[in-house]
């Protein structure tokens, strides 16, 4: 078994890929959503189906299927941003991020047990 600090740090990359994923689609859906500027249903549907990735990709059973919705969603972002011009190195990094956790595949219960564990006396 891998040790315990990695294990952590996993969990921690995870965990924190998926919850910044999922209040990104959030803010981009209530953006969408209620700003005149930007009222654009195309928006507001690609940040609900990154949304619902996220959450997805946040539970073990369904992290890959997740991980594969993150991917599509943010290389549709990236393909739009960069028609306009953009540089979006962040998204580029989550990409990375998703697939990386995606290629190890969720802690096994076992794994899980370590990460979690306080450690014992020395």
């Amino acid at each position: 078994m891998p040790p315990r600090s990695l294990l952590r740090g996993f969990l921690l990359l995870w965990v924190a890929a998926g919850l910044v994923l999922f209040v990104g689609a959030a803010e981009t859906v209530r953006a969408a959503w209620t700003s005149a500027q930007h009222a654009n249903p195309h928006i507001t549907l690609l940040g609900a189906v990154e949304a619902i990735a996220a959450l997805a990709f946040l539970m073990p059973r369904t992290m890959r299927v997740g991980a594969a919705g993150l991917i599509a969603t943010i290389t549709i972002a990236l393909g739009a941003h960069a028609a306009l011009g953009q540089y979006r190195g962040d998204l580029l990094l989550y990409g990375v991020v998703v697939l990386f956790v995606a290629i190890h595949g969720p802690l096994t219960s076992a794994q899980w047990r370590a990460a979690v564990a306080r450690p014992g006396p020395r």
